[in-house]
């Protein structure tokens, strides 16, 4: 199979890069050539950019095109309009933040739909080349919607949507998972956030890109949430299954989400995966429909393991883009302990 990847090789397209190549698939990428992809010296490379300039994807034919970097409903489909006649399916890489409902949502629930004026105002970001889904804030969702619908107009009947969660594993840079791996790794006492058997949800993205791969040879069409793993993930066994890979000493002190919203800690940048459950919409995703279509999962170890060994590989000044800062989290535990003291007495 020919496949077109539209996007970079930092994370989701590293691996489905790798995962293409595994099944003896031909890979081209188009992207703007920000990031070093000399690593795929197999995979063809096409200069572009899609806000404007998609001249190397004309007259060019692929079997099968996966959209990773479509943000704003009018470059997507100005780029899947131009491949309509030339490819036979479309992936787009959505999010589940479409979703507008706090409750359990499945691929049927509503949907955020952007104003004329919001989607004026995201090209405005996305011919700069910088933008990125923390760009768009509140709007990320609402715009990949919209991107879905815009793909699904210009190739009705031939894309496949899919509606990943958190997304995890080597190469994240985002830093929303990695912290966890990492801080467990030091040792020590460790600032856990609310109920130790609070459910958690992600996707390792190996195993999001092997399932793109099988959906797309098997022409797979439709919407799929995609998230894991296929059992109740408790935050408490999260980090236990990372002190364990890890072999570190670290002690969990579990502080209440009281404590932590009053201490104006921010939810799931500066502690990752984790939402006041009073407001949380990420954590109850229905992806029946993704596991009846194959969706398997490697053990959470392996991911742990793997995240680390690659985050052990980034150098010693690396600035993270999630997670506490240790003098406050320290300063947040003594805080803690304080008051846990004079409630008590």
């Amino acid at each position: 199979m020919r496949l077109l990847i539209l996007g970079g090789t930092v994370f989701v397209g590293r691996y489905l890069i790798e995962a293409a190549l595994a099944q003896g698939h031909e890979v081209t990428v188009f992207n703007r050539g920000r990031h070093d992809d000399g690593e795929y010296p197999e995979v063809e490379k096409l200069r572009g950019d899609r806000t404007g300039d998609l001249a190397a994807l004309r007259g060019r034919s692929w079997d099968a095109v996966i959209d990773t970097s479509g943000f704003v409903p009018g470059v997507v489909r100005a780029s899947a309009e131009l491949l309509a006649g030339s490819v036979r399916h479309y992936t787009f890489i959505s999010s589940v933040s479409v979703y507008t409902e706090p409750a359990r949502v499945d691929e049927t629930s509503p949907v955020g739909t952007p104003t004329d004026e919001q989607v004026h105002e995201a090209e405005k970001i996305e011919v700069t080349g910088r933008a990125t889904a923390a760009t768009y804030g509140a709007l990320y969702g609402p715009l990949k919607a919209a991107c879905e619908l815009a793909a699904e107009e210009a190739m009705p009947g031939r894309v496949l949507t899919v509606r990943p969660g958190l997304i995890v594993g080597p190469h994240d840079y985002s830093d929303r998972f990695t912290y966890w791996v990492h801080r467990v790794a030091e040792g020590g006492e460790v600032l856990a956030p609310g109920r130790p058997s609070r459910p958690v949800q992600f996707i390792d993205v190996r195993d999001l890109a092997a399932w793109v791969l099988r959906g797309i040879e098997a022409n797979l069409t439709g919407v799929f949430n995609v998230k894991g793993p296929d059992y109740v993930l408790t935050m408490e066994r999260l980090l236990e299954e990372c002190r364990t890979v890890s072999g570190s000493d670290a002690r969990f002190v579990w502080a209440s989400e009281r404590f932590l919203l009053e201490s104006g800690v921010t939810p799931w940048s500066e502690l990752p995966l984790w939402v006041p459950e009073e407001n949380e919409n990420h954590k109850q995703v229905d992806f029946s429909k993704a596991l009846a279509a194959g969706l398997t999962f490697r053990p959470l170890a392996e991911t742990v393991r793997d995240t680390l060994a690659w985050d052990r590989t980034r150098p010693a000044d690396t600035q993270w883009r999630a997670g506490l800062k240790r003098e406050k989290e320290v300063e947040l535990l003594r805080s803690w302990r304080s008051g846990r003291r004079e409630s008590e007495s």
